[in-house]
C-alpha cells in the first residue's frame, strides 16, 4: 500500500483527500503558498512545503517546484485534486517518470478525453448520440456559417481544449456569429493555450446529467449513478443532486449503458465523469468526459455508502475495485450546495476579507466538506469555493427538509457567500418540484432576489418591534426593580448573520 501522498492542491478538496488517507493509515504532504500558509489543509497534513508566492501560476501551477516538493518530502504518490494540474498531462507524465504513482487515469487518456473533439470522436465510435455539430475544429467563417445554417440556430461555439465556460457562447443569429467566433478564440486561448473551437446545436430546457464511472487496472468498470448538475450560473455549477429528478429508470439504464462503453473503450483508469446533455424530451447527447475526481461527488458517496478518494488510491496502487456493477444500489436522496465566497444576490460578485466566525451545522444526514477556518483571510487569488454542503434523506422531500434547516443555521461572518442566495433557490418552486433546467437559475433570477429582499424586510420591521419591546422592558425595570433576564435569548444575535 502507498504510504506517503502529496496533495498537489489546496482548499477543500486537499482537506477532502487529507482525511481519506488518515483513515487509510497513509501519510500525506500539503503544499502551500504565501497566502495559504495556515490555510485549513495545510494544519490537518502530516507534512507541509512551501512552493511560492499567492498567484498559483507561481505556486500550484509550478511543476517543478512540486516535482522538487515530492523529492524531498519521499511521497510515493501524487493525488492531484481537481483543477489546477489534474488534468495536465505534463505533469502526471513527470510524476510517472519520476518513479512515483501518479493517482489518476494515464496521460494519454486525459490526452485523448481531455480534447473535446477527440472525444466526440470516441463516443461517435461507439455508438453515442451527440449534439448535432462538429467533430473537427473550425478554421473559417466561411465553414462556421454553413454548419450553423444546416444544424439551425441557437448554435453553441465551445473551446476544444478546456472547459468551465471558458472559450463558449450561444449564437441566436448569422449576424453575431463572427464576434461571438473571434471572442471564443481568444478567451480559449488564454484560458488554455488553445484557441481552437468547435460548434454544436444549442439544446431547448436541457438537463446537465452526469455519470460517476470508476475503472482498475485489470478491465473492471462500473457506474455509481447519475447526478444532476443543471443549477449554474454561466457554465459553472452550484447545486447538484443524485438520483435527477428528471430522468426515468428507462432512461438512467441507457446513459449508464453508454457511459460503460464509453469507459471501456478509451481503457480508463481511476474515477471520471461521463457527461451528458438530456433535453426536454428525454432525447440525450454526450457532452465530454471529466478524467479526475469531480467536484460533486459527495453526493455520490452519500447514497452509494463509498468513499471514492479511497477507491481511488486502490485502484493506483493495483487493486481491483471494491465493488462489483451488482453490488451497487444507491439508497436515498442527496443533495450538494456549493459554499462560495460570492454575493450571490449581486452578480455573484466575489468577496475577500477575514472571516470572523464560522457556524457549521450539523446533525443526522448533514456534512460539510470544508476548506477554511475561522480567522482565515480569504484572497482574491483562487476560485472562491469555500466549502460543500452535503444532505442525506431516505427520499429528496428528507434531504431537501435537511437542506433547508442545515443552511438556516450555517453563518459565515466577515464575508459574503452564497448561503442566503443557495436556501432561497431551493425553497423556490422550481427546484423544490423538480422541474428546473439549466436555464432556470437565470429564468428564476429575480424571485430569488425578491424572496430575499422580502426576508430582509421582515427582518427590519422584526428588529423594529424588538427595539419597541427592549424599550418598554426598560422602563419597567426602572420603575419596579426586577431580576436580570436571562440573556441566552440574545446570546450570538447582535451580530449581522447574514
Amino acid at each position: 500500500m502507498l504510504k506517503k501522498i502529496l496533495v498537489a492542491n489546496r482548499g477543500e478538496i486537499a482537506v477532502r483527500i487529507i482525511r481519506s488517507c488518515q483513515e487509510m493509515g497513509i501519510e500525506t504532504v500539503a503544499v502551500f503558498s504565501d497566502a495559504d500558509r495556515t490555510a485549513l489543509h495545510v494544519l490537518k497534513a502530516d507534512e507541509a512545503y512551501h512552493i511560492g508566492p499567492s498567484p498559483s501560476a507561481q505556486s500550484y501551477l509550478n511543476v517543478p517546484r512540486i516535482l522538487e516538493v515530492i523529492s524531498i518530502s519521499g511521497a510515493d504518490a501524487v493525488h492531484p485534486g481537481y483543477g489546477f494540474l489534474s488534468e495536465n498531462t505534463g505533469f502526471s507524465n513527470a510524476v510517472i517518470s519520476a518513479g512515483i504513482t501518479w493517482i489518476g487515469p494515464p496521460p494519454d487518456v486525459i490526452t485523448t478525453m481531455g480534447d473535446k473533439m477527440a472525444a466526440r470522436t470516441l463516443a461517435v465510435q461507439v455508438g453515442a448520440p451527440i449534439v448535432p455539430g462538429t467533430t473537427e475544429p473550425i478554421e473559417e467563417l466561411a465553414e462556421a456559417e454553413s454548419v450553423a445554417e444546416k444544424i439551425g440556430y441557437p448554435i453553441l461555439i465551445k473551446a476544444a481544449g478546456g472547459g468551465g465556460g471558458k472559450g463558449m457562447r450561444i449564437v441566436h443569429d448569422p449576424e453575431g456569429l463572427p464576434s461571438a467566433i473571434e471572442r471564443a478564440r481568444s478567451e480559449a486561448g488564454k484560458a488554455f493555450s488553445d484557441s481552437r473551437i468547435y460548434m454544436e446545436k444549442y439544446l431547448e430546457e436541457p438537463h446537465h446529467v452526469e455519470m460517476q464511472v470508476f475503472a482498475d487496472q485489470h478491465g473492471n468498470v462500473v457506474c455509481f449513478g447519475e447526478r444532476e448538475c443543471s443549477v449554474q450560473r454561466r457554465y459553472q455549477k452550484i447545486i447538484e443532486e443524485t438520483p435527477s429528478p428528471f430522468i426515468d429508470e428507462t432512461l438512467r439504464k441507457s446513459l449508464q449503458k453508454t457511459a460503460l462503453e464509453i469507459t471501456h473503450a478509451c481503457q480508463y483508469q481511476g474515477a471520471g465523469t461521463i457527461e451528458f446533455l438530456v433535453d426536454k424530451h428525454k432525447n440525450f447527447y454526450f457532452l465530454e468526459m471529466n478524467t479526475r475526481l469531480q467536484v460533486e461527488h459527495p453526493v455520490t458517496e452519500m447514497v452509494n455508502g463509498i468513499d471514492l478518494v479511497k477507491e481511488q488510491i486502490r485502484v493506483a496502487n493495483g487493486d481491483t475495485l471494491s465493488v462489483e456493477q451488482k453490488d451497487i444500489s444507491p439508497t436515498g436522496h442527496a443533495i450538494e450546495c456549493r459554499i462560495y465566497a460570492e454575493d450571490g444576490f449581486h452578480k455573484f460578485t466575489p468577496s475577500v476579507g477575514t472571516i470572523n466566525r464560522l457556524d457549521i451545522p450539523g446533525g443526522l444526514g448533514v456534512r460539510f466538506d470544508d476548506g477554511v477556518h475561522a480567522g482565515q483571510v480569504i484572497t482574491p487569488y483562487y476560485d472562491p469555493l469555500l466549502g460543500k454542503l452535503i444532505t442525506w434523506g431516505r427520499d429528496r422531500d428528507e434531504a431537501l427538509i435537511r437542506m433547508v434547516r442545515a443552511l438556516s443555521e450555517f453563518h459565515i461572518c466577515g464575508i459574503e457567500t452564497t448561503i442566503p442566495f443557495c436556501l432561497e433557490f431551493i425553497r423556490h418552486h422550481s427546484f423544490s418540484t423538480g422541474q428546473y433546467c439549466t436555464h432556470t437559475l437565470e429564468e428564476i433570477f429575480d424571485d430569488v432576489i425578491a424572496g430575499m429582499t422580502l426576508q430582509d424586510t421582515d427582518k427590519q420591521i422584526a428588529g423594529s418591534i424588538a427595539a419597541i419591546l427592549q424599550q418598554q422592558k426598560t422602563v419597567k425595570t426602572v420603575q419596579a426593580p426586577a431580576s436580570t433576564p436571562s440573556n441566552w435569548l440574545t446570546t450570538g444575535r447582535k451580530e449581522n448573520l447574514r
